[in-house]
């Protein structure tokens, strides 16, 4: 059975014994220290708050989910015991089998256990903390899904966006420029109408990974994770807005975006792991109706220096999504992509490919520029050969030291979609924000292929014999067992021995 909402995520989790307890935290600056310190390295324990400091017991606050493979990969129903490489090449072909599986709606859930209309709204109530000392205020929304319906089609977007506690009534709402929920608001102001809006604050986390890609423009993300989930999605319609949420969530704020309502906003530690867009008006939620369950859990995801929370998750998924694009753009010869963690998931990407013609590399960077999953706010993206692990940081930086030609090799290109949230972005007129992007191509040159130094190192065929001949020393990855003290050859045959 698929998971059914966070709840049932945290006891997995706790199953996997990756889940820590955390009671009495203070909300100003402790709470986020500690989620900042538990992510200074990827594969620490996820973190449940409770008996918070101002909040009742039982209103708890979920963080550091996302920076974990094993956690990732329970989510997405793949094996647990995958290397990222491996992990790229299971999502892809996940991908390549999905049929969307529309949600079904019911009329109750657990959500709807408390409802609040009016002058009783209080957003206040649930635990926001205030996550770095730089921040402009307590945000609710880091974890969560913003949930729209275009005014022209009647697509539903679950996109995650973060949105900041102003009062009890007033929330504020930041979306970077090109993202859909923005291009979904902008249809209802062009009308001069509010946009309906349910922020989703605690939900499976599955929604917030599929919230944070790329889904194509006009596809549901309910309609995707009742493809991974091999289920569909339980919703019921919200009942101020009629909007689709989560019918296990755990809170659901619901309101308007109206046009020419602002309030300063920000700053906010963002993924890139600056206070890049700063503080400026933005717009406003106005919050006319809040539903919870009993001792709701608040779902954070913490944004700062990556590799992080926000962003870790995006390293497999992104260069899966980069792969396929790739593909369905007619590039051959592609082995393997990797989105480096250390780029937010997003500015730093590496393909790997089998060189086919002359020019195949160059084609390669360019397509891998542009292509949606790849195009907002990169800035380098790096073509490798096939005998080059894209997901090995020391190996590119290898590659990239002896086989760039700097004069040749290394090419710009200017004004691509880029955000606020990207330090080095310019703003042209009318704040249009963009990037400038460096492809590089690090393969042999084609036209010295077959003269090119040869590599000394053993050929990964002679790797996979000596690590049959000798098992006892390396483990179910491949990777040297550091803990064997003695070892012997494993029985082969005679000719087979050297």
């Amino acid at each position: 059975m698929p998971l059914q909402d966070l709840r049932e995520w945290i006891a997995r989790v706790d199953e996997l014994g990756e889940l820590t307890r955390v009671d009495g935290a203070d909300p100003h600056l402790e709470l986020g220290g500690l989620v900042d310190l538990f992510q200074w390295e990827m594969g620490n324990p996820a973190l449940l708050f409770d008996h918070i400091q101002g909040y009742p017991p039982g209103y708890r606050l979920l963080a550091n989910v996302f920076t974990s493979l094993r956690r990732i990969a329970l989510s997405l129903d793949l094996p647990l015991d995958y290397g990222p490489r491996e992990f790229v090449r299971a999502w892809r072909t996940q991908l390549k089998d999905l049929q969307p599986i529309p949600p079904h709606v019911v009329d109750s859930g657990p959500v709807l256990q408390h409802q609040q209309r009016g002058a009783t709204v209080d957003i206040t109530r649930f635990p926001a903390p205030l996550w770095h000392a730089g921040d402009g205020g307590r945000y609710l929304g880091t974890g969560n899904i913003v949930v729209m319906r275009d005014p022209d089609t009647g697509w539903v977007n679950s996109g995650t966006y973060r949105v900041q506690v102003h009062d009890a009534q007033t929330a504020g709402i930041y979306i970077s420029p090109g993202k859909h929920g923005r291009l979904i608001r902008d249809k209802y102001w062009a009308r001069g109408e509010a946009c309906p809006v349910a922020v989703v604050v605690g939900q499976d986390p599955l929604l917030l990974l599929l919230g944070g890609l790329e889904v194509e423009y006009g596809k549901n993300e309910y309609d995707v994770a009742g493809a991974i989930r091999g289920a569909p999605l339980e919703v019921l319609h919200a009942p101020y807005t009629g909007l689709p949420v989560p019918a296990r969530a755990e809170i659901v704020l619901e309101g308007e975006i109206p046009p020419g309502a602002g309030h300063m906003e920000g700053p906010f530690g963002e993924w890139t792991g600056y206070y890049a867009s700063g503080s400026k008006d933005e717009p406003i939620i106005r919050v006319r109706s809040v539903l919870h369950r009993d001792d709701p859990i608040v779902l954070g995801c913490l944004p700062g220096m990556p590799p992080n929370d926000n962003t870790y998750f995006r390293s497999p998924l992104r260069a899966a999504l980069i792969w396929d694009a790739l593909e369905r753009a007619g590039v051959p010869g592609i082995v393997g992509v990797w989105s480096h963690e250390a780029g937010g998931g997003r500015m730093f990407n590496i393909v790997a490919i089998k060189q086919l013609y002359p020019g195949h590399a160059k084609q390669v960077g360019l397509a891998a520029a542009s292509c949606h999953p790849g195009a907002y706010a990169n800035r380098y993206v790096v073509v490798v050969d096939d005998d080059i692990d894209p997901t090995d940081t020391n190996q590119v930086l290898w590659a990239l030291c002896t086989r760039t030609e700097v004069t040749e090799d290394i090419d710009i290109v200017r004004k691509c979609w880029s955000t606020p949230l990207d330090p080095m972005a310019y703003a042209g007129e009318e704040q249009r924000y963009y990037n400038n992007r460096l492809i590089i191509d690090a393969c042999r040159p084609y036209d010295r292929r077959k003269t090119f130094p040869a590599v000394a190192r053993v050929s990964l065929d002679e790797a996979e014999a000596l690590r049959a001949r000798w098992p006892q020393l390396f483990d179910s990855q491949g990777k040297v067992r550091r803990e064997t003290r003695q070892a012997s050859a494993s029985a082969a045959p005679a000719d087979d021995r050297r």
